[in-house]
């Protein structure tokens, strides 16, 4: 026998779904979220397979600050358009500069080589313009011929472009299965 709270239906008995009706069949529609599947990686020794750890290892480090990146640039681009003279313009470019450097150096400086060098090539993954060409555009040639020497003294290169498809397809895995939530 049914008691009353059985017979009576409350909110939480309601669920709202869209469907579409088929040939007398009605049919539940749900969208889901896309899944990236790779196949899975064969290593021909352990040291490889280290390399590739210490590969993902390295990109959840330097990733979020290549976010960080896109983001932060987006929002300074769109504050300099509203800028009409040259002086506001570099007045701002030095006052974000300032800022970045207290909110961010110490954080960037623990990053290791390698992390960083990962960190320029995702920096144009994500902006679609190179280390070199944002600092060109942001701080002037001169200052992006001086940062470029210096990166090169430790091996890595401003001018790096990052190639999906390329040199840089086990780092577009990575990225990708992390934005999944995947990683």
């Amino acid at each position: 026998m049914l008691d009353d709270e059985d017979s009576i239906m409350n909110t939480q008995d309601i669920y709202i779904a869209r469907a579409i009706v088929i040939d007398g069949d009605t049919l539940w529609v749900a969208e889901l979220d896309e899944v990236y599947i790779f196949p899975t990686k064969k290593f021909k020794n352990n040291r490889e397979r280290r390399r590739y750890t210490r590969l993902i290892y390295n990109v959840k480090k330097a990733y979020p600050w290549a976010k960080l990146a896109g983001e932060k640039l987006a929002e300074v681009e769109i504050h300099l358009v509203s800028l009409e003279t040259e002086k506001e313009q570099k007045d701002y470019m030095k006052q974000v500069e300032k800022e970045l450097l207290k909110d961010y150096k110490d954080d960037l400086k623990k990053l290791t080589i390698t992390q960083g060098r990962i960190l320029i090539k995702l920096v144009d993954r994500e902006t679609g313009d190179t280390s070199y060409e944002l600092v060109k555009e942001l701080r002037g040639k001169l200052s992006a011929v001086f940062w470029q020497a210096l990166a090169r003294l430790f091996g890595s290169n401003l001018k790096s472009e990052y190639d999906a498809d390329g040199e840089d397809q086990l780092i577009e895995e990575i990225v990708v299965l992390i934005e999944n939530g995947q990683l």
